[in-house]
């Protein structure tokens, strides 16, 4: 059978399916982000609270992209360790558990914007609070949403280092990428600490280290895997947990 993009019956099948999934997230929380941050004015609550109004069809639809995001992720992980267990399950296991421990983080997340939503939506109860009461609220969730990406970030900086160091002993992906994603863990985690015990630091960490994970999803994409290199691993894999169950 000829290999195409979601052909799963062979390596790099799966490993093209990782790399659409990949870089789709990269594309809608970009997009997500480019929508929000529009409409979002720190420190004045009024005029957010009335972009917001204006633009309540562009709040959702960024709501939503980020919402998508989390879906593309269960599956892009799955496909990863499919594609890295047989380097070694067990940290291929580590890594997919320490990235699903994010999704429902992220995505419960996204209950702050839609309560920043609901307090300016105008509901009779909510008559009890003044508008510029109203306003604060709805700005006051949205840096909670803010703080809870800060606590996603510590997952999504953990998960690279079992991720790069499966790349690195595989054999099939350029050992330099997988150097280049342990590296990247420690750059979540410093932002993580920097956003709470160092408010005046202004370096994204990650936004210089995290071209490795956009790197891997490209060679995933266009390059595949070494075929070749992968089933020899898979061989070798299955032959330890045979030997180790007999």
């Amino acid at each position: 059978m000829a290999m195409g993009i979601f052909d799963f019956e062979n390596p790099n099948g799966t490993a093209r399916a990782a790399g659409i999934l990949y870089i789709l997230p990269f594309i809608l929380s970009f997009a997500a982000i480019m929508l929000r941050d529009g409409l979002i004015v720190q420190g004045d609550a009024t005029t957010t609270a009335n972009n917001i109004m204006d633009s309540e069809s562009t709040f959702l639809l960024s709501i939503v992209l980020d919402v998508i995001v989390q879906v593309v992720f269960i599956f892009l992980v799955f496909l990863l360790y499919w594609l890295l267990k047989p380097v070694n399950k067990n940290h291929a296991n580590l890594m997919a558990t320490l990235f699903l421990v994010s999704v429902p983080i992220a995505i419960y997340n996204m209950v702050n914007l839609l309560a920043a939503l609901q307090v300016l939506s105008g509901a009779d109860y909510l008559t009890a609070f003044t508008q510029d009461q109203l306003n604060a609220q709805a700005l006051h969730y949205i840096n909670l949403h803010e703080q809870g990406i800060m606590v996603a970030y510590v997952f999504w900086g953990l998960w690279l280092f079992p991720l790069g160091y499966l790349v690195y002993r595989s054999d099939f992906i350029p050992r330099v990428v997988g150097i280049f994603l342990m590296i990247s863990c420690f750059g979540y985690l410093i932002d993580f600490c920097a956003y709470f015990f160092l408010p005046d630091f202004d370096v994204a960490a990650n936004m210089i280290t995290g071209w490795a994970e956009l790197v891997l999803c490209l060679w995933l994409l266009v390059k595949g895997v070494n075929v070749e290199q992968w089933k020899k691993c898979s061989l070798g894999n299955a032959a330890t947990e045979s030997t180790a169950e007999q």
